[in-house]
């Protein structure tokens, strides 16, 4: 017999209290999604009661996310387990940053360059899984462009919005830029260093096609390697030569702060990787695995960093290259760009891949597009890429300085997305309870310095930026000279 279904919308009516006739050809269907329908949400239930991620008991119940239903789309986006999304983060962060710390450790000193890195290390540990519980908390919150239009409205979006895809396309920009330098450093620059940016250009947009992050997360684990690699060969062949072995300051003295602030940026932006994070954490097939996939990449990336830069200013000396593979003798340089070039593509390619992502769901919110191989979900996904990866070049072009560029970028952004604005998501979390236990009044504390911090990172870090730009530190712009520089010789 036919049977009888009295879920809410099912009938034309809309009216709950109404029922309608199922035609007996539908009821094997229909009975199943029921089942799965109840089973879902009682292990949603379930795991906004026990799960561990959820410290401060606001997990969301809502099953409704960032990409709806996917049930019988043609392209499903929540399709990553917890390592899938620790290697996205992983190859994003672990990429342009490090190449810029041992110069950074040489300006500032043995003793606060490793300390810098460490504690901002830690922090930006915290204020990740900041990130990814303000997630479970709102699971509908797929960028910090929601984040904004939840907190702030129609103006908070467009802000957020408007700032998280610029940093992105800075960070895309640094890829270009890094792709020129690299292939200037091993061709002896053999021609116009625009060419070599059209070349990475070109690379990038056709590597960042595919339209889900599982795909370009098994390009992220080559990309991963390839910079260990590289940094590796170039750690022990400069060890080896030991072309200034032992010179070190463990502070340096008579560093202008104007000028000390330069590598403060660097290390800055080495973690400067939370705008992508609710990119990531969305495509996730357990949201609750965040913490896994933010350990996983977190806890090596900081012990790395400490190394590898302490290891290279030991054994090169004061004037240690900025990227720092070119502190190594001509021919392992080369070699070491060489090994390097997968990451310097890839890392920039994942950047590139949330940017885009972030414009196409915004073009198609409302819509069933996204999930679609048609014409124009295909053509729009191209057009989109094509767009922001263009312009990504024009501002590698426009500020071809190297510590520059990815000074600018920490200043603008990342003292916000990665300090200053996970402090204001756990304020919005837990309003109303900030003084409610001792933790919560600790916690307030510290949230509310991060919000001090980002203020204080952007002010500060512009100073230094402008103050570069002043002094004509950018460069020539869409200029075919070589665009990279061996020492710090003259920088101090």
């Amino acid at each position: 017999m036919p049977v009888v279904d009295a879920r809410e919308g099912n009938h034309p009516t809309g009216d709950p209290d109404q029922i309608s006739i199922v035609r007996p050809d539908t009821q094997e269907k229909l009975l199943s999604q029921t089942d799965d329908n109840l089973s879902q949400k009682l292990s949603a239930a379930d795991a906004g009661l026990v799960s561990n991620t959820d410290v401060e008991g606001q997990v969301s119940r809502d099953l409704d996310d960032t990409f709806g239903d996917e049930a019988g789309a043609e392209i499903h986006y929540k399709t990553c387990d917890w390592w899938h999304a620790g290697i996205l983060m992983l190859a994003e962060n672990v990429s342009l940053g490090v190449l810029a710390l041992p110069q950074a450790i040489a300006i500032l000193g043995f003793v606060p360059g490793l300390l810098l890195i460490l504690v901002i290390g830690l922090i930006a540990f915290y204020t990740g899984f900041v990130i990814g519980q303000f997630k479970l908390a709102y699971p509908k919150v797929g960028s910090f462009a929601d984040c904004g239009e939840m907190m702030a409205g129609r103006i908070g979006r467009e802000v957020m919005a408007v700032g998280s895809l610029l940093i992105l396309v800075f960070i895309m920009a640094a890829h270009i830029l890094s792709f020129a330098i690299a292939l200037n450093v091993i061709t002896d620059h053999a021609t116009c260093t625009v060419i070599f940016s059209v070349v990475g250009l070109i690379i990038s947009f056709l590597i960042g096609l595919p339209r889900t992050l599982k795909n370009v997360s098994y390009l992220s684990i080559f990309s991963s390697i390839s910079i260990v690699v590289a940094v590796t060969i170039a750690m022990a062949a400069i060890a080896m030569a030991k072309p200034d072995a032992g010179h070190v300051f463990l502070v340096r003295p008579n560093v202008p702060l104007v000028k000390g602030l330069g590598p403060v940026m660097n290390i800055i932006l080495a973690y400067a990787g939370h705008v992508a994070f609710f990119g990531f954490y969305s495509e996730l097939k357990n949201p609750r695995d965040f913490p896994k996939a933010l350990a996983i990449m977190q806890i090596p990336v900081i012990s790395f960093y400490m190394l590898i830069s302490g290891v290279i200013y030991y054994y090169a000396g004061p004037y240690v290259a900025s990227p720092a593979l070119a502190s190594a003798s001509p021919l392992i340089r080369k070699v070491a760009f060489g090994v390097a070039l997968p990451t310097i593509v890839v890392a920039g390619v994942v950047n590139g891949a949330v940017a885009c992502k972030q414009v196409y769901i915004r073009v198609w919110s409302g819509t069933n597009v996204i999930h679609q191989n048609s014409f124009k979900a295909i053509g729009s996904w191209v057009g989109i890429c094509a767009a922001l990866w263009t312009f990504a070049f024009i501002i590698a072009e426009a500020v071809p300085d190297f510590n520059l560029l990815l000074g600018l970028i920490a200043a603008l952004f990342s003292s916000w997305f990665s300090f200053g604005l996970p402090g204001v998501l756990w304020l919005y979390m837990n309003k109303g309870k900030w003084l409610s236990t001792k933790r919560k009044m600790a916690l307030t504390v510290v949230n509310f310095g991060l919000c001090g911090l980002g203020a204080a990172i952007c002010v500060m870090g512009m100073w230094s930026s402008g103050w570069e730009l002043h002094r004509g530190a950018a460069g020539q712009p869409f200029s075919c000279a070589n665009n990279w520089k061996p020492s710090i010789e003259s920088q101090i």
